[in-house]
């Protein structure tokens, strides 16, 4: 019987992993960079500031949202997006965490043997 390995993993170990998978694109920084400074945008605004086609822009705004790091509201024709904060802020604690762990034993330094 063969099942996902990710389900060997916690709920926060593979939110951190979509997290930073999602991050790994340096366009969906820039998004989310650029919603950081506006407060809010327009997806065509968003095209208009970054070195991407529309239809470029609305496939990361898409993997984003599908992700719930940013919210889109529909306002016409356009829509409006905006950072989820409250994830965002979820999402930084947990990294904070991951780090802050990660850190706390002694690293390895060049010319040594790792243990």
């Amino acid at each position: 019987m063969t099942y996902a390995k990710t389900a060997v993993f916690t709920d926060e170990q593979q939110q951190l992993a979509r997290v930073a998978k999602a991050l790994a694109h340096p366009a969906r920084v820039a998004i989310i960079q650029l919603l950081a400074s506006k407060k809010t945008c327009i997806s065509g605004d968003i095209a208009a500031e970054l070195p991407l086609s529309r239809t470029t822009v609305s496939q990361h705004l898409q993997e984003l949202k599908a992700l719930g790091l940013i919210r889109g509201e529909i306002d016409g024709l356009t829509v409006c997006y905006c950072l989820n904060t409250e994830l965002l802020r979820q999402v930084q604690q947990q990294f904070s965490a991951f780090f802050t762990e990660a850190m706390a034993v002694e690293a390895c330094s060049p010319g040594t043997t790792c243990c």
